[in-house]
């Protein structure tokens, strides 16, 4: 550590024991800025100890609520810090137990296999919102091949050496001395080279041909028993054991970089789990009642400036958002169906439906005989790209091809995104992309292209499917996600962002402009001509009822989208 680091370091501290204390005496808004100025670090450390699971917002609420509660009995202020970060882990300990023993798994939590929710990937938001590239991206990546303790540590070692914690405040949240704390961080650190070193193999194109053997049964998932063998192959291949050399030391590509944001919907659950009557959270740490507790933080995330190294970016959402949620409504292909379901979802809907209330969910395959029914007609004609990553040559297209390219588009019309899945050069979990930064509507008309994307192949052997096959792998879509079709058609009014997020399995988006007449050719088209496995499907109703793209939000960060089409 640095002089500078060093006396940063004391001011932050002496900072923190002068909030402590006052808040301990009853001072609300001391105690509103150690919620704010902390969120984002426990955020961080739960983000990447548990690989963006769905429990992180809830095991970071929870910490929040006991770092309220147990303030008073806090006998040292000026350790508030390693205490409230042993407080997470503790959490984290608990929720990763706590799933191992509702699967019904046998062995140490440390082998257990966390899924994580790929619509909030901690890797990918890392990448995303810090704008990693290089070395630093293949860090971040390579996190997902970590096991559960070794994420756990790398959490907190990653923020070691950005410059949020020190070593000693690292030992106290682990329970190890400062010496057998050193042992165990040189041990992760192996564990993330040997991860980088996999994560770079794999990317390599072409890839190398006995490495594309060794993981021909592999599901595309990381995990440690590949990462093992894999890393076995590239430090015996002449070939891949380049991805070993020149490896610039984590500690020096992590140096300085800022936190990932906390979304606003975690502010806004934290801030209503503080508030919450009966939990009683605050009324034990302070007497002045809960009247302003976390309005700071709530303050601070509307006018997005940054708390503690890490800027808390706001979706911007609509009033009627914050209203009670009506039930989620399947989507069918008879829109009187969905219109129906719509306005009897909540009685409170005197008005007709709003805009952004129904969900998508995960679809059955409508029979291949099934004509669609009718496409409404909406209003079209100036919808045009208003700004792009464009790769592709053809004025007529937008291609989107490597994560992180995005097109923006603007007006009123219709559009297609034409899936390409290039399971051959890499098959595993499909991440959808994201469309972000919504200024006012958008809807999702439409899936056709003549096929889903799990359809069997015409006149290929069982298994083949446009997704993979059982020889070169199959590239799968997480739990909840919507089936995608070859060609899925949308409708905007206003500014939206679509953007590239690949991971796992590679895929390529083709942007077309279309008109409604050549959404409703595609979808009519009979399963008989043209080699088309099925008709297409017509999910608009003509009314704001009509289903909203899964991954939307009208934040400006892609990252930030939720899998909830409710926007």
């Amino acid at each position: 550590m640095t002089g500078d680091d060093g006396e940063r370091g004391m001011r932050r501290e002496q900072t923190d024991t002068a909030l402590v204390v006052a808040a301990r005496a009853g001072d609300q808004r001391a105690l509103d800025e150690l919620i704010a100025a902390y969120l984002p670090l426990l955020y961080n450390v739960a983000g990447r100890a548990l690989s963006g699971h769905a429990d992180v917002d809830d095991v970071v609420q929870e910490t929040m609520i006991r770092m309220v509660r147990g303030l008073p009995g806090l006998r040292e202020p000026q350790r508030f810090r390693s205490w409230l970060i042993a407080i997470a882990v503790r959490e984290i300990r608990d929720s990763v137990a706590a799933r191992q023993a509702s699967a019904g798994r046998a062995g140490p939590i440390e082998d257990a296999a966390e899924a994580a929710d790929p619509g909030a990937d901690f890797a990918d938001l890392t990448i995303l919102r810090l704008g990693l590239s290089g070395e630093r991206r293949r860090v971040a990546e390579a996190t997902r091949w970590l096991d559960q303790a070794d994420r756990e540590l790398l959490a907190l070692w990653w923020l070691e050496a950005a410059g949020e914690i020190d070593r000693a405040e690292l030992a106290v949240a682990i329970g190890l001395s400062l010496a057998h704390t050193a042992v165990r961080v040189q041990r992760m650190r192996a564990q993330l080279d040997a991860a980088r070193a996999v994560t770079g193999a794999l990317d390599e194109r072409p890839r190398c041909p006995q490495l594309a053997e060794e993981v021909s049964g592999w599901d595309g998932v990381p995990g440690g028993r590949w990462r093992k063998r894999i890393a076995r192959h590239t430090r015996d291949c002449v070939r891949c054991h380049g991805a070993w050399t020149g490896q610039i030391p984590a500690e020096r590509l992590l140096a300085g970089l800022g936190l990932v944001p906390a979304p606003k919907l975690l502010v806004a659950a934290l801030s209503g789990q503080l508030l919450a009557p009966a939990g009683g959270a605050v009324a034990g740490a302070a007497a002045g009642g809960t009247s302003v507790v976390v309005k700071l933080i709530l303050g601070v995330a509307a006018a997005g400036v940054v708390a503690a190294g890490g800027l808390v970016v706001v979706r911007e959402n609509r009033p009627e958002a914050q209203k009670a949620p009506q039930a989620p409504v399947v989507v069918s292909s008879e829109p009187a169906a969905v219109a129906t379901a719509s306005a009897t979802a909540s009685p409170s809907a005197v008005a007709g439906p709003r805009y952004g209330q129904v969900v998508d969910v995960v679809d059955a395959a409508p029979p291949k005989d099934r004509r669609p029914a009718t496409l409404p007609r909406r209003p079209a004609g100036t919808l045009r790209i208003a700004d792009s990553a464009d790769n592709d040559p053809r004025p007529e297209v937008i291609s989107l091809v490597h994560r992180g390219e995005r097109v923006t588009l603007s007006g009123r019309g219709y559009l297609r995104a034409e899936w390409q899945v290039p399971f051959q050069v890499r098959a595993g979990a499909i991440v959808t992309p994201a469309w972000s930064g919504l200024r006012g509507k958008l809807f999702h008309v439409a899936s056709g292209g003549g096929h889903r994307m799990d359809d069997p192949i015409p006149g290929e052997a069982p298994g083949h499917t446009f997704l993979g096959n059982p020889q070169q792998g199959t590239s799968t879509l997480v739990t909840g996600v919507q089936q995608f079709w070859a060609s899925e058609y949308y409708y905007l009014d206003g500014t939206v962002t679509l953007t590239q997020r690949e991971s796992g399995g590679d895929y390529n988006l083709y942007v077309h402009l279309v008109d409604r007449q050549t959404i409703v050719d595609d979808i009519t088209t009979a399963p008989a001509a043209g080699g088309a496995v099925r008709y297409g499907l017509t999910r608009d109703t003509g009314t704001d009822a009509a289903p909203v793209p899964q991954f939307v939000t009208r934040g400006a960060d892609p990252a930030l989208a939720r899998r909830q089409s409710r926007v």
